[in-house]
């Protein structure tokens, strides 16, 4: 497998760390995480360039929704692709967040177990 570079950005210290757990299980894969939308764009703008962000959608202050907004702005970060991670499993919540312009949404609580392996699908079935 391709190495693989994921910035995963979610305000829950319990998921961060789970997911964090569950992405190491895939060798090739490079995690960057943080607690915000602020300190995810702060990292971008220092240019960090990550293969794929995961995106909380629910978070405080700056939702996932407005951080996707505002990093399409960042030059080079036009076309990374976005993944929201979301409790909302109702169709027409997902279908927003894709017409957003996120490449897929992954439902929470994920599986550990195959959370790398959705997000390389994820990437795989949309590129």
């Amino acid at each position: 497998m391709n190495p693989l570079v994921v910035l995963h950005v979610d305000d829950e210290p319990d998921i961060r760390e789970v997911a964090a757990l569950s992405l190491q299980l895939d060798p090739s894969i490079t995690l960057i995480s943080v607690p915000s939308g602020e300190e995810a764009l702060s990292r971008l703008y220092a240019g960090l360039t990550p293969d794929v962000i995961l995106l909380d959608v629910m978070m405080p202050m700056l939702d996932g929704p407005a951080t996707l907004s505002r990093l399409r702005e960042i030059p080079g970060q036009e076309d990374t692709p976005v993944l929201f991670m979301t409790a909302r499993a109702q169709a027409q919540e997902q279908n927003r967040y894709l017409a957003l312009g996120a490449r897929a949404v992954i439902l929470k609580p994920f599986d550990p177990m195959t959370l790398a392996r959705d997000v390389r699908d994820a990437l795989a079935q949309n590129a």
